[in-house]
């Protein structure tokens, strides 16, 4: 019996350390801290949707910072400290969504510089087109 609850506890540790360690690499810190409202992926229930999706948001930061560092910068400033004039996104987006609410207190500067970088190198994916966008056209990706 001993060793059962031996055993049974040592399971627990080692799952605890594994969810630790899944959030601290920056896609489990963004699927801690931003997918509740940002998705990864091309959203099928539109319904659903609390706030526009990684690629798309990714697409309109790199056409307006292409630089790597210069958008994360922006990226870490803003949702501190979200402002309407700052915001790069189509006013549409912000009148359906509302303004992105200051995650201040909800994570820390560097967990942001580690999960906006991680945003910046893999989104969106190469072959993503931006609402509207016809084939052939050039995909937003800040290059």
């Amino acid at each position: 019996m001993k060793l059962k609850t031996t055993l049974f506890t040592l399971g627990i540790i080692v799952a605890l350390t594994s969810w630790v360690q899944a959030t601290e690499t920056a896609e489990g810190l963004f699927d801690a801290k931003c997918a509740m409202c940002h998705t990864k992926t091309r959203p099928t229930d539109m319904s659903k949707v609390l706030a526009p999706a990684l690629m798309g948001v990714m697409r309109h930061i790199k056409m307006s910072y292409p630089n790597k560092d210069e958008a994360v910068k922006f990226m870490v400033d803003y949702v501190l400290d979200p402002q309407k004039k700052k915001a790069i996104c189509m006013p549409q987006k912000i009148e359906r969504f509302g303004l992105m609410p200051s995650q201040k207190g909800n994570v820390t500067e560097a967990e942001l510089t580690k999960i906006t970088s991680w945003m910046f190198d893999n989104f969106p994916p190469a072959d993503f087109r931006g609402m509207g966008q016809r084939r052939g056209q050039r995909r937003g990706q800040g290059r």
